[in-house]
């Protein structure tokens, strides 16, 4: 980034080793990534992932199950304090979730919107300060790869082959460059790795 005024887009996932960011029983199927998301790396990647980010984009489904689940260990004494922080920051945050189905926001400090990714980004973009957060929505993070608007990538790649699924990366992506700044593996292979994008 050459212009330091301009916000970052930034974007999380998570990836089987064959590319998937869910299993081949559907978008629901989560079982290669569960051994692994609480691991000592995946935690304190997801706390890099949201420090520096003043706003939350998320699709409609990852909404409704981040807040039901993150929302009640934000004041949780329990919760491992990387969780908590998350926590915290994803229910104080402004968060803008993408729906068409969805009149009002059930959640404070939200905006629901329809329009496209790419212009709705684009227009964060032009306002404010922080880094724009796309927060393990890959039916965001796509259109903005498509539109080569992510300046960062947040991965997480779990040593196990899904065999089916959903791939982030699909065929008919602009060839882009990108440089690896962070990488740190895990006790079980996980790997946490973060790509900046270089123009």
């Amino acid at each position: 980034m050459t212009d330091s005024t301009v916000r970052r887009v930034t974007a999380n996932l998570s990836l089987t080793i064959d590319g998937r960011y869910s299993g081949p029983g559907g978008p629901g199927d989560f079982a290669a990534f569960a051994p692994y998301v609480t691991s000592e790396v995946a935690r304190n990647h997801m706390s890099q992932v949201w420090e520096g980010a003043t706003t939350a984009v998320l699709s409609r489904v990852n909404a409704e199950g981040f807040m039901g689940y993150w929302a009640p260990l934000a004041d949780s004494p329990d919760a491992d304090p990387r969780d908590r922080g998350y926590a915290k920051w994803l229910v104080d945050t402004e968060k803008v979730v993408f729906s068409t189905t969805l009149t009002e926001a059930p959640w404070e400090r939200t905006r629901v919107v329809s329009a496209p990714a790419e212009e709705v980004v684009a227009d964060l973009k032009a306002t404010g300060t922080g880094d724009i957060l796309v927060n393990s929505s890959a039916g965001v993070i796509k259109p903005l790869l498509r539109a080569d608007l992510i300046d960062r990538l947040y991965l997480m790649i779990f040593p196990e082959i899904a065999g089916g699924g959903r791939r982030l990366f699909e065929d008919g992506l602009p060839a882009t460059k990108w440089a690896l700044t962070h990488q740190e593996a895990g006790s079980m292979g996980e790997l946490a790795m973060i790509y900046d994008r270089t123009r």
